[in-house]
């Protein structure tokens, strides 16, 4: 199985690296395009700021390798929200796989803690992406940033308002949360991801 991780200067990608070999997958970490359009699947995740990573896309011409990819891809957390239209952080224009905005938390209550860090539960669970995974399953998010309920939602947590866990559109897939953190549950979505 050939596995390429999208090198765009962001965090959390050797947590990801990680937890694909301990699923037996040695990923290439690559901006190549070459490398990215001849693998099998690819997984575009990452910890950073909306702005600044689409300027970074951009620059190198990654924004329309990502749109014009045909293989399965897995969006992770602001890789999921730069899949969508665009992003209150930064009022930046993002890559519009999804046709859904990305918005700010805006707490209710004092409980209402920004940014969602920690296990919270995934429910409505659609597709294959979420093959032997139990209705209730506990995964980690760490996010200030969510995507509203839309029609490609395949998965809803509820914090301060219900939104979507996870997303999908044809060959693209997406999480909010950090599957590669998220222990058997989240090492399980990385196995249906890389047997769709």
């Amino acid at each position: 199985m050939n596995v390429a991780i999208i090198d765009y200067n962001a965090g959390n990608v050797c947590s990801v690296v990680n937890a694909l070999k301990r699923l037996g997958i040695e990923p290439a970490v690559t901006a190549d395009k070459d490398v990215i359009q001849a693998a099998d699947k690819v997984i575009f995740p990452g910890q950073g700021e909306a702005t600044q990573t689409m300027c970074y896309l951009k620059a190198h011409r990654l924004d329309e390798l990502i749109r014009n990819l045909k293989q399965p891809v897995l969006g992770i957390c602001i890789g999921m929200q730069l899949l969508c239209k665009s992003s209150e952080e930064g009022n930046v224009d993002c890559l519009g796989i999804f046709d859904a905005p990305v918005q700010r938390f805006l707490p209710h209550r004092h409980a209402d803690k920004v940014p969602h860090i920690g296990w919270n539960t995934l429910t409505g669970l659609k597709g294959d992406l979420y093959k032997g995974i139990s209705e209730g399953a506990f995964v980690y998010f760490v996010h200030s940033y969510y995507v509203p309920l839309n029609a490609n939602g395949i998965a809803t947590t509820d914090y301060i308002q219900p939104f979507c866990a996870s997303l999908q559109k044809s060959n693209f897939f997406a999480t909010q949360f950090h599957p590669e953190k998220s222990g058997a549950v989240g090492a399980q979505i990385l196995q249906n991801f890389i047997e769709l």
